[in-house]
């Protein structure tokens, strides 16, 4: 059967390993160039098969009808530009493209949300890992208008230490990572903020956002805790969530507290929500779990390229 070329930009950084990894075994892509301008020339063992990394410059762009581009923020427009230019659609992992970050009119890739203008899209901007999961609990409140007008939704968020990129840095060594937990990005100015108020803003809804990151001492994942207060009280709000989500093959809502154990590795949020006791004004607690490599990251871009050829949605993704 044939198999559409792909080619990866920038596949040496984790979200770039992953997405190599995933199309080792997708069953309507094929891995025909990765690119690592710094790695050039060396190889990655990567899904099964070796990888060998060319420079950026050097690509057979011309070969390829998808790429992926997972090139450092400010740096990846540009290539995804040349891309199009030799006719290969094109699934944007940076920040780049996203709402909030652009003023073309881009396709977001928060697939169970934006489904429809993903289909036989030529450019995709996928998501940022929190908004992924943060934005995908949100949706249930935002598509009902059950958000009280002028109040903050409030985010605290904390991500395994892959989330930052594989580039050293002090911060991120081994003696200061591990036995610790901290918050960075404080004072609402992480750069994940724009494209997740430009979709909270899209419902128009005039709540405030106030995210605060946090680096856990792990490899990959994020548990995100949002808490919002509501217009009125929900006797039964899980069931909206499950109303909502029914039928989403990468949504799992759940009675029980997520943990990262229940997400690693697999194309999933797993999501669920409780009411907040004591509270003056009817609040909710939602609490959502994804890998930050896979749902966060690659596998969400295979999945936004699925829809954009027209093949099935979960083809070549972990569940």
């Amino acid at each position: 059967m044939h198999k559409i070329p792909v080619g990866v930009f920038g596949a040496s950084g984790y979200a770039g390993r992953e997405l190599c990894a995933l199309l080792s075994a997708h069953p309507h892509f094929e891995l025909t160039f990765a690119t690592a301008n710094a790695q050039r020339g060396e190889q990655a063992f990567l899904g099964g098969r070796e990888v060998r990394f060319i420079a950026t410059d050097d690509a057979p762009i011309r070969s390829a009808e998808l790429i992926f581009s997972a090139l450092p923020h400010g740096a990846s427009a540009t290539w995804v530009e040349r891309a199009q230019e030799h006719g290969a659609r094109v699934v944007d992992l940076s920040s780049d493209l996203r709402p909030g970050h652009t003023k073309q009119n881009i396709p977001y890739g928060l697939t169970e949300v934006k489904r429809d203008s993903l289909r036989g899209a030529e450019v995709i901007a996928n998501p940022g890992c929190y908004p992924t999961a943060i934005l995908l609990s949100l949706t249930p409140l935002l598509e009902r208008g059950l958000i009280r007008p002028e109040s903050s939704i409030v985010v605290d968020a904390a991500s395994g230490v892959t989330g930052a990129g594989n580039s050293p840095k002090p911060e991120l060594l081994f003696g200061e990572v591990t036995e610790n937990y901290r918050a960075y990005g404080v004072g609402n100015e992480h750069r994940h903020l724009p494209e997740m108020r430009a979709l909270v803003d899209s419902y128009e809804t005039n709540a405030d956002l106030l995210f605060t990151p946090h680096l856990l001492p792990v490899a990959r994942g994020i548990l995100a805790t949002t808490t919002v207060q509501l217009r009125a009280p929900l006797e039964e709000p899980l069931t909206i969530w499950r109303d909502h989500f029914a039928g989403e093959p990468f949504i799992e809502v759940t009675p029980d507290l997520p943990t990262l154990r229940d997400v690693q590795h697999r194309n999933v949020v797993r999501m669920t929500v409780r009411a907040a006791a004591g509270m003056r004004v009817p609040t909710l607690i939602i609490l959502s779990a994804i890998d930050n490599l896979v749902k966060g990251a690659a596998g969400q871009a295979i999945q936004n390229a699925n829809l954009s050829f027209g093949f099935a949605e979960a083809a070549g993704l972990p569940r």
